[in-house]
């Protein structure tokens, strides 16, 4: 095992090195002037995004799609992954984290634009779309569109599955004494009671759990940060300051540079909201939607919610109350964090990564059996779900240094043709914007798409 970790971390340290952190940084910057700043639409957007009624073709609605891409994003990534990232990089890892969300915005808004607009209707009458329709439909590059669905369908089972079911085991055996295996296959029974029904299932699920479990953390967040309200100052300029310095060693924490915080805080900023990955964009494809541009501003939100908020609220909570330099890592980390708030701390913890868990193991499942059926054909889809609940019970009981290096190679393994994609039809993306939303046209519908 000790060989297979040291293997994958060379290969991350080769994906994520600085040409891939250039090409998604750059992208969220380039998409972000095209647009000429979309995330000042942030208000319409969440307007939308709150907005329930079915309001065009597609199998959920804008709110449902918008909570299964949430479900998707708002896992781990917002707790487990900011503590990995703080103790690679340093508190500096937040800033970055908290800036390619804010770039990132651009970017997941083009990625659900190009999804709306290029996705197709399958022969059951679904709706079916994401990066590998917008490679084949938009570029003619059926040989990328291939190798997006095959990275996601990887992918899907680290970043989406064995890493979720992993951090929930450890936190539960940590706190509770409840064995890995019991949670793994308490999770799987779960898992399969909701994804056999397929993407209604999923979306009905994730409607009703997201916003309750997304309220319940903040609000843990936000009373930890009142306890420790002299301590923000102080905290948002380490915050600040190591992220363009890095960190020397203090109490337990062993040190890092600018880059290790650049090089983490952007590596689990991708992680935590997806901005650039495409997965996002899979399920934007079945909202029911009158323009490709609303559902692209819907989409947009998430990222808001996710990493501007979420991330950088967990964040803050780390660093005030000393968490970060104790030389611990992941939910051991977090635990710390929350112990700090008396008897209700750990049980909000605890409900939020089991929650959060289980609506990404959700969002997840849907990406990868979306990718496996361009691959393969809808007969696949039946036997990837009861592989995805096999998926999760192994998840619970696996290293995690294992789990975390193979979802870094996959996430920027997949994130590349996304990207490329990106940027060769950008001018695609600027058209569509300026028609529905710089043009005023925003409840116009768009009748057939290409």
């Amino acid at each position: 095992m000790e060989s297979v970790e040291a293997w994958l971390g060379a290969i991350n340290n080769v994906v994520w090195g600085p040409p891939m952190l250039a090409l998604l940084v750059g992208t969220h910057l380039f998409l972000t002037i095209r647009l000429r700043f979309v995330q000042r639409h942030m208000v319409t957007a969440i307007r939308l995004s709150l907005e329930r009624a079915p309001e065009g073709r597609g199998d959920v609605s804008q709110f449902g799609a918008l909570t299964t891409s949430l479900a998707a994003c708002i896992g781990t990534g917002n707790i487990v992954g900011v503590a990995t990232a703080i103790a690679a990089g340093g508190p500096g890892a937040i800033f970055w984290m908290w800036v390619t969300g804010v770039l990132g915005i651009a970017t997941k808004y083009g990625e659900a634009l190009l999804a709306v607009k290029y996705r197709v209707v399958t022969a059951d009458g679904s709706m079916a779309g994401g990066p590998m329709y917008v490679l084949e439909r938009g570029m003619g590059r059926k040989g990328l569109a291939l190798a997006f669905a095959f990275f996601t369908a990887i992918s899907a089972f680290g970043i989406g599955n064995t890493v979720q079911a992993n951090s929930i085991a450890t936190l539960v055996n940590d706190t509770l004494g409840v064995s890995v295996w019991i949670t793994g296959a308490l999770l799987a029974l779960m898992t399969a009671a909701v994804i056999l029904g397929g993407v209604r299932s999923i979306a009905a699920v994730c409607e009703r759990l997201v916003p309750l479990m997304a309220v319940v953390y903040v609000a843990g967040c936000v009373v930890i940060l009142a306890m420790y309200a002299s301590e923000i100052p102080r905290a948002l300029t380490l915050i600040v300051s190591s992220a363009f310095t890095g960190h020397a060693a203090l109490g337990g924490f062993l040190g890092a540079g600018m880059k290790e915080a650049l090089r983490f805080g952007i590596a689990r900023g991708l992680f935590s909201n997806e901005a650039g990955l495409g997965s996002g964009s899979i399920i934007s494809a079945a909202a029911q939607t009158k323009n490709p541009v609303r559902q692209a501003l819907v989409a947009a939100s998430g990222v808001f919610w996710d990493t501007v908020v979420v991330c950088a609220l967990t964040g803050l909570v780390f660093v005030c109350t000393g968490a970060w330099s104790e030389g611990l890592s992941g939910a051991a980390m977090a635990s710390s964090a929350f112990g700090h708030l008396p008897i209700v701390g750990p049980a909000i913890l605890t409900t939020a990564l089991m929650t959060f868990v289980f609506s990404t193991l959700l969002g997840w499942s849907y990406f990868g059996e979306k990718a496996c059926e361009y691959i393969f054909g809808s007969a696949v889809i039946r036997p990837y779900r009861w592989l995805w609940v096999v998926g999760v019970f192994i998840g619970a009981v696996l290293p995690i240094p294992v789990v975390w290096s193979a979802s870094d190679v996959t996430n920027a393994l997949m994130a590349v043709p996304n990207l490329v994609s990106l940027i060769v039809l950008s001018g695609v993306i600027v058209a569509e914007t300026r028609h529905y939303l710089w043009e005023g046209a925003l409840d116009a519908d768009a009748g057939e798409e290409s």
